[in-house]
């Protein structure tokens, strides 16, 4: 049966949006929050009272940012740009299991210093059933999350953003900061996450749109793929080619390429 009225996830989002006067969303510059920016100034009443807030760090992508500028500038957004502040925290540095934790109160604590309004999340349903200390920071500041109390999923953002005519966002893949990609226990350092930065924007030029990761782990350079890259023998052997050159150039080594596995670098406990 098709949704109408408040059954359809669009309704929903907009009724839950409409309750506040003025909202602040924390836009890193993946799907779910940048199809939150973009639903938020399309559904009515929010629109003016909406301020994108993106924060930068070198564990944030190049990219991420200047697709959320770009988007900003074509679409009219109040947009505030700031720095994270996350790596003058000792306890994020050191890279706990719960490094999140610390990141994301670093990120809200900033906004919350700089712009008044309820703070927004791009979190959705499925991000319920992993472990994910951010959340815990979120609560404590009374971050809201409109796609979880409008009971959306990740299928459902990337369904709406194809609705808003948002092509370029809906087939984004999935990419968590450049710090998940280091090893729990080791130390996030700035050149590290460079390093993840240069070898996985080389390799999605040659592969784009496809899931593939460069793990930072305690003995040198992991790099995983999808199902798919692997299953190409050709492309594989470019790929590879290109991440080997990579790590040759910058002193370190590549243990090994193997089946992409999400949250590889994290380990409990």
């Amino acid at each position: 049966m098709k949704a109408t009225g408040q059954d359809h996830p669009q309704d929903r989002l907009r009724a839950v949006l409409a309750r506040h006067d003025r909202l602040v969303l924390a836009v890193s510059g993946g799907v779910d929050s940048m199809t939150l920016a973009h639903a938020a100034h399309c559904l009515p009443p929010v629109g003016d009272g909406v301020t994108v807030c993106h924060a930068v760090s070198p564990a944030v992508p190049a990219e991420a940012t200047a697709r959320v500028r770009d988007h900003a500038r074509r679409h009219g957004w109040h947009l505030l740009v700031l720095e994270a502040g996350e790596f003058a925290d000792p306890d994020y540095l050191r890279n706990p299991v719960n490094r999140c934790y610390f990141c994301k109160s670093n990120l809200y604590d900033r906004i919350a210093a700089s712009v008044p309004g309820t703070i927004a999340s791009g979190a959705n349903l499925d991000d319920l059933g992993d472990y994910r200390p951010g959340l815990q920071a979120a609560s404590e500041r009374r971050v809201c999350h409109p796609f979880v109390e409008a009971g959306m999923t990740k299928a459902d953002i990337r369904a709406m953003a194809r609705q808003f005519g948002l092509d370029d966002i809906a087939e984004l893949p999935a990419q968590p900061c450049l710090a998940s990609r280091i090893e729990t226990g080791l130390t996030v350092t700035p050149e590290d996450l460079g390093f993840v930065e240069q070898v996985e924007r080389a390799l999605t030029q040659m592969a784009p749109g496809k899931t593939l990761r460069c793990r930072v782990v305690a003995r040198g350079i992991r790099l995983e793929l999808s199902e798919a890259l692997i299953a190409d023998a050709a492309l594989y052997q470019r790929l590879a080619t290109t991440a080997q050159q990579l790590c040759d150039n910058a002193g370190r080594s590549l243990l090994s390429i193997v089946p992409y596995r999400r949250g590889s670098a994290f380990l409990h406990g």
